[in-house]
């Protein structure tokens, strides 16, 4: 299946982080809303909208400073590791990884006892503890979408758009105490992300509310995890997790045949979930596409074998020279149709110009 590639344009003023990283070399997730482009860099606290500037080409960069918008853990300067965007009743929703971070060592550093040292230390982010839903709001002279702290309802004038945030603090969320005493997360809970840990990587939000969030970590004996949360608004203006599938429950669990692989992303389709799954670990492997049909239709915690999900297609990575890039990270609907992919850490042959990175789409089977 051949790809049709698309360019997307970011602006040289906004595209470098204080560590000089450019935002083309992390994307993490993709959102089409409109003729806006939704992406994020999974080492920024920002998300960038790009807009359509030709049949297979989006520009017009702008950048929105989370910071402004909502009130993050810490200070914007601490990565919020966005790895979820979602779009549903007029908010724009996003999460980060609430994982933890092992450091990284030197293989080459003439100081081994201090490498090692490294691989013994695990750090966290306190920016990576967020679920939060923006409102974002179609300027009809301009034809954007735009993201705002508040906004009036399109369609309800008694109503006022806010955006809020899950409760929590610089450690945790309310999501990561509840699975505290999961019996089948508890103990990845306090793993590094890259080690079979916690890692979320991907998010869908439905129209009724209802939030599906993918576990690139752990997977289980093979089997990958889905949780299905429904978020609500308290009286403080924060959301806090509701009652979901009975049993005084906040949350359920769906566990996916997906080979051994984790979630890298979700997308909504009808009643339909699209799966972008990928290896837990920090490795080259197989990226695959799924359709898990009537994904919305689980009325307690299920376990979905592989008869039941159904495997589209591979998107290729990188390898030999390429080794370590060209990951699939991110999935998009274009329309019904096809589905854009953003890569982590993309080869040289996917930036054919400064500031500039090639997207794939693919058509999905008939």
């Amino acid at each position: 299946m051949r790809p049709q590639p698309y360019t997307l344009h970011f602006n040289p003023k906004l595209s470098l982080n204080a560590a000089g990283k450019h935002v083309r070399d992390g994307l993490s997730t993709v959102l089409q809303t409109g003729d806006n482009l939704w992406v994020s860099c999974d080492e920024r606290t920002s998300i960038e909208r790009l807009r359509r500037t030709g049949p297979h080409e989006f520009g017009q960069h702008t950048c929105y400073q989370l910071a402004d918008l909502l009130d993050l853990p810490a200070d914007e300067a601490r990565e919020i590791d966005i790895e979820g965007l979602a779009e549903a009743d007029h908010y724009l929703w996003l999460i980060g990884s609430h994982s933890l971070k092992r450091k990284k060592p030197d293989h080459e550093h003439e100081d081994v006892v201090k490498q090692l040292g490294k691989l013994a230390k695990i750090e966290t982010d306190p920016n990576r503890y967020l679920l939060a839903r923006i409102p974002l709001i179609l300027n009809e002279k301009t034809g954007d979408y735009e993201l705002c702290k508040t906004a009036p309802h399109p369609t309800k004038a008694t109503e006022t758009l806010r955006a809020a945030q899950l409760h929590g603090s610089t450690e945790t969320n309310e999501l990561m105490d509840l699975l505290a005493d999961d019996p089948h997360l508890k103990p990845f809970m306090k793993l590094p992300g890259k080690d079979n840990g916690f890692d979320i990587e991907g998010l869908a939000a439905t129209p009724d509310g209802r939030l599906f969030v993918g576990l690139r970590g752990p997977v289980l004996r093979g089997w990958a995890v889905v949780l299905e949360l429904l978020p609500e608004l308290d009286k403080h203006g924060r959301l806090r997790l509701g009652k979901i599938g009975g049993e005084q429950k906040y949350y359920k669990k769906h566990f996916l045949a997906l080979g051994g692989m984790g979630l890298r992303e979700l997308r909504q389709q009808g009643q339909d979930l699209y799966l972008l799954a990928g290896p837990t670990m920090d490795l080259d492997g197989t990226i695959a596409v799924y359709c898990w049909p009537n994904a919305l239709r689980q009325e307690t915690d299920s376990l979905i074998g592989p008869d039941k999900i159904k495997r589209l297609f591979d998107v290729p990575h990188g390898h030999g020279p390429t080794a370590g890039q060209d990951r699939a990270e991110g999935m998009g609907l274009l329309d019904d149709r096809h589905l854009l992919f953003v890569f982590d850490s993309p080869s040289d042959a996917r930036k054919p110009a400064a500031h500039q990175v090639r997207a794939d789409a693919y058509r999905l089977p008939a």
